[in-house]
């Protein structure tokens, strides 16, 4: 296969056009064009440019080697690398058979989906134990909390089937560094669960929530069709460890189940594992992550100020952002998890705090844009060890949830008022989407004094690249705490814990991944290394 890189078209071509620009490009005769596909296709949007789709082609002809030799200087025209996926090992009879233990993957989210699929693949059987529901009663649960103010505190935005990215923008897009392409197979996965295929070839692929739901049930079918078993309201609290090597696992109101392949894909909420796995002396360490806001403008504002003339244009779809600021006081403020045309849901786990976090459906079309507006922090600013930046959280989560009246509605500010340090009395022209609701009032409370001093000098450097970033209608809700794991339950190269055999700290949660794909590529990092590791034995 021939691989063509940068190959420029208007981007209201007809579908004939792709092809008559292939054979043009590499001086061809058609009977000599076996096939092609799409690998990628993104757009070039620029003000001063005419708007076009940005193609990387790969294709098979008649004489490949003659083409590449014809072409052996054009920098964009190369052999196709190999983006398949290769199962690394097979189960033996043994794990089949059940005369060994079967691994075990602990949390169903992004990362704990794809170690269990692969582990199923290869013929591992794997057992599955999540805390929450399935995800269409996990999404009764949550509308619960949308609508009514109810919190079921272990079926939720962060806990169920599906992990947080159920609840979210979908992206599928990371910058991860992927040399064997593990995201094309979290791609092709997804697109034969139901996602539609344009995921594999847009520059920045999305799915959006509803359409979630159906892709994870059938992935699920699939990993129990293999020998796999998804065991729901299964919570684990307890570790068996010995001799450094894990023996098992106690599950709240169930027997203890053996297993010494352990996969902790836990998602970045789960606390009270943490402080289970902290008490049990598995090695984990404080990390770095951010705080702040959700930001609010009218999507059609943001479309204007990135695509100017071709704002609206259906090809396009709705724009994003992504914006980063250096703050005087030494913290990076930057854009977080944007979500065009979305709204602002409600994302606490446990009772009497607010977290927020953002949330699109496929078809991008709600009247506001919003993002995540965060300030870097370190565990310089939270020390008392790895459980530290929990509480830090819940601290700010806490306060959230008294500033906004104690009933889950969210502290709000305009931001023409939270740049001027006054309160907010009433909204203007931009209605917030975040439900149970919005409670006016001055977030500079909200968080602490150097992330508020930050926050306040990069909405105005946003400015200049987004034209209206700092309008005083726009709405700041509080507060964005989740961004990522506050710990890192390290692990060394081999996958495993640095001082319990057999655990795969694995995911978000252990501070391995940040978002749907790069969970879902390390779910298969591990489920190979378990894998392996079963092999060995």
């Amino acid at each position: 296969m021939i691989r063509i890189t940068e190959l420029r078209l208007p981007i209201e071509h007809p579908p004939e056009a792709v092809e008559a620009a292939i054979l043009k490009r590499l001086h061809l005769d058609p009977k000599d064009l076996h096939h092609f596909t799409v690998f990628k296709r993104s757009y070039d949007a620029r003000k001063n440019v005419a708007l076009a789709f940005i193609y990387t082609i790969d294709l098979s002809v008649k004489d490949e080697e003659g083409v590449l030799k014809q072409f052996s200087n054009d920098i964009h025209i190369r052999l196709s690398p190999d983006t398949s996926y290769h199962f690394v090992a097979k189960a033996p009879e043994s794990i089949q058979s059940g005369k060994l233990l079967r691994p075990v993957v602990i949390g169903f989210g992004p990362c704990g989906i794809f170690a269990a699929l692969v582990l199923a693949q290869m013929g591992f059987k794997p057992i599955v134990l999540e805390r929450g529901k399935k995800v269409r009663e996990r999404t009764q649960d949550t509308w619960g909390l949308w609508r009514k103010n109810v919190l079921n505190p272990e079926s939720n935005v962060q806990f169920g089937e599906g992990g947080a990215g159920t609840f979210s923008d979908g992206k599928l897009w990371s910058q991860i560094k992927d040399p064997k392409f593990y995201g094309r197979k979290v791609l092709n996965e997804f697109v034969k669960a139901g996602a539609p295929e344009e995921i594999l070839y847009v520059a920045k692929p999305h799915i959006g929530t509803f359409r979630l739901v159906g892709m994870v049930e059938k992935i699920r079918e699939e990993i129990i069709s293999l020998g796999g078993e998804i065991r729901f309201s299964q919570k684990v609290v307890g570790f068996d460890i010995e001799n450094d090597q894990i023996q098992g696992v106690k599950i709240e109101g169930h027997d203890d189940l053996p297993a010494n392949h352990v996969v902790l894909a836990l998602g970045h909420s789960a606390r009270d594992t943490f402080q289970v796995l902290h008490a049990a002396g598995v090695y984990m360490e404080a990390k770095p992550f951010s705080v702040g806001f959700r930001i609010e403008h009218p999507q059609s504002l943001i479309d204007k100020a990135r695509l100017g003339p071709h704002a609206g244009n259906p090809m396009i779809g709705a724009a994003d952002y992504k914006l980063v600021h250096h703050a005087k006081n030494g913290r990076s403020v930057y854009s977080f998890c944007m979500c065009p045309g979305g709204t602002v849901v409600a994302a606490t786990s446990e009772p009497n705090r607010v977290v927020t976090n953002g949330m699109s459906q496929y078809s991008r079309n709600e009247r506001n844009a919003n993002a995540g507006i965060v300030v870097g922090i370190t565990p310089d600013d939270y020390p008392g060890g790895a459980m530290a930046g929990i509480e830090f959280q819940r601290a700010i989560e806490s306060k959230a949830y008294i500033l906004g009246g104690s009933t889950y509605e969210a502290p709000g500010q305009l931001v023409g008022d939270f740049l001027a340090g006054k309160t907010s009395t009433e909204f203007g022209s931009v209605t917030p989407s975040y439900k149970p609701g919005v409670h006016l009032t001055d977030l500079a409370d909200s968080l602490p004094p150097y992330a508020i001093e930050a926050i306040r000098e990069a909405i105005p450097a946003f400015e200049k690249q987004i034209k209206g970033f700092s309008m005083k209608d726009a709405v700041l809700t509080g507060v964005e705490t989740r961004t990522s794991s506050p710990l890192r339950i390290t692990r060394g190269p081999n996958f495993q814990s640095l001082n319990v055999k057999g655990l795969y700290p694995a995911g978000e949660g252990a501070g391995y991944a940040g978002g749907i794909l790069s969970a879902g590529v390390d779910g298969i990092k591990v489920a190979e290394a378990v894998a392996l590791d079963c092999l060995s034995q």
